[in-house]
């Protein structure tokens, strides 16, 4: 039988051993935050030389300046032709749903104008300058090109510049076809903490970004934590997760595989089965035990599911999308017969997945939304990244003199209030001005 665990919430201790269940604990490792603190002191000072060092040391390679480490646009285009023609279109195909998608997003800029004259407004204005950080080595993903760079892109950012490892000089071909389709504007084959550190600093060859994006080791998310303030990040992400939620409708072979689509990512990603029918469960838990054997990542889904997974057994739907608005998961799949009528009751959720037809692998590939999405909860108060993550906003104001006058008496007497005279002195002047 699978080790996945059964919970039922008549159980009096469910709460608690749900609460069990979704604790994870980011634990900062000393020993990684010692070398990254280090890694990143020296990139900030030394440079292109702390860089290469770096390069030679973990990823194996043999260079002696950062001309070795840049990739021409003509690489890129050669990756991508050289693709077979069913991987290119895939990755064509993948690029235009999710530009499409994107290019809904932007925020634009605004303005209106008071009766005295006064306007107020705001305008919205890309960032200048985004670094990418794309893993590389076997766990290389050209679908994270794709979600980070094309969002990028339709905000407007000028120069967007990608930074991947090749460890031992293998480069990922897929990945360098992503770059080329979505028109990433430069290229460094440096990973880690030191890449990250290059990013946020600048170097002689590598000029500093405004904010960092993409997905990587602890390594790497130590150091993103760490640069957050002199750049901004996208976040610090968590296991990946997935929560379905069943009223036994569907078919248990197409469940089980989509709890073993998250589970497979690592040992701490999180798939959780919340369904009303205990028939059901136990369909999906034969299924679980028969489909597992043709798993090539079969240690690390029975270790993820073992660790981390649950079948649960609820009441009601009502009660299934309570404890879902709980969790707050960064996947949702309502996988029950009316499942649209269940989309206004779920408040906390990184991406919902409507129907049984709506498996979460298409969101990770080709349907069109991001498929960077908040995770360990964060659903509650965070959001998938998007165009407006590559905008800022900054505020106009253009104030008439008659306007100045009525606003100068209102600002006064609250800077008093504050005790900020030269606040309130400011604003009287213009009161006082004739």
């Amino acid at each position: 039988m699978s080790a996945i665990r059964r919970l039922d919430t008549l159980d009096a201790r469910f709460v608690e051993m749900l609460d069990a269940l979704l604790a994870f604990e980011s634990e900062t490792d000393a020993k990684i935050e010692t070398s990254v603190g280090d890694i990143l002191a020296r990139v900030r000072n030394e440079g292109d030389a702390a860089v290469i060092e770096y390069t030679r040391r973990f990823d194996q390679l043999d260079v002696d300046s950062m001309e070795c480490l840049a990739l021409p646009r003509t690489e890129l285009e050669a990756a991508l032709e050289g693709l077979p023609d069913e991987q290119r279109e895939a990755l064509r195909a993948a690029a235009d749903r999710v530009r499409a998608y994107h290019e809904r997003q932007p925020l634009e800029s605004w303005r209106y104008t008071e009766p005295d004259g006064t306007m107020l407004g705001q305008k919205v204005t890309p960032l200048d300058r985004v670094g990418l950080y794309v893993p590389g080595g076997r766990a290389s993903y050209p679908s994270s090109v794709l979600m980070n760079a094309i969002p990028a892109k339709v905000a407007g950012v000028r120069e967007l510049i990608m930074v991947v490892p090749t460890p031992r000089g293998e480069k990922n071909p897929l990945v360098l076809a992503a770059a080329a389709i979505t028109g990433v504007d430069r290229v460094f084959t440096i990973g880690g903490a030191q890449a990250v550190a290059a990013l946020a600093y600048g170097t002689q060859t590598v000029p500093q970004v405004d904010k960092i994006v993409g997905p990587g080791n602890a390594y790497v998310a130590a150091a993103k934590r760490r640069v957050f303030g002199t750049v901004g990040i996208d976040m610090v992400a968590g296991p990946s997760e997935v929560l379905i939620i069943s009223d036994g409708s569907g078919n248990p072979d197409w469940v089980a595989m989509d709890l073993f689509a998250q589970a497979e990512h690592d040992d701490l990603a999180q798939s959780i089965l919340l369904c009303t029918d205990a028939a059901f469960l136990d369909a999906v838990a034969a299924s679980i035990d028969r489909l597992l054997l043709q798993m090539p990542r079969r240690q690390t889904i029975e270790t993820s599911l073992g660790n981390r997974g649950a079948l649960i057994k609820v009441r009601n739907i009502e009660e299934a999308c309570e404890i879902a608005n709980r969790i707050a998961p960064e996947h949702l799949e309502l996988s029950v017969s009316n499942a649209e009528s269940l989309v206004d009751r779920i408040r906390h959720a990184g991406a919902i997945f409507i129907g049984h037809w709506s498996v979460e692998a298409l969101g990770d590939y080709c349907a069109g939304p991001n498929h960077v999405l908040p995770t360990m909860r964060s659903a509650r108060f965070s959001s998938p990244l998007g165009v407006y993550d590559f905008q800022k906003r900054t505020s106009l104001i253009q104030v008439s003199e008659a306007g100045a006058r009525r606003l100068g008496r209102i600002a006064s007497v609250l800077a008093h209030g504050e005790g900020l005279q030269a606040h309130a002195r400011s604003a009287e002047y213009r009161v006082e001005s004739e």
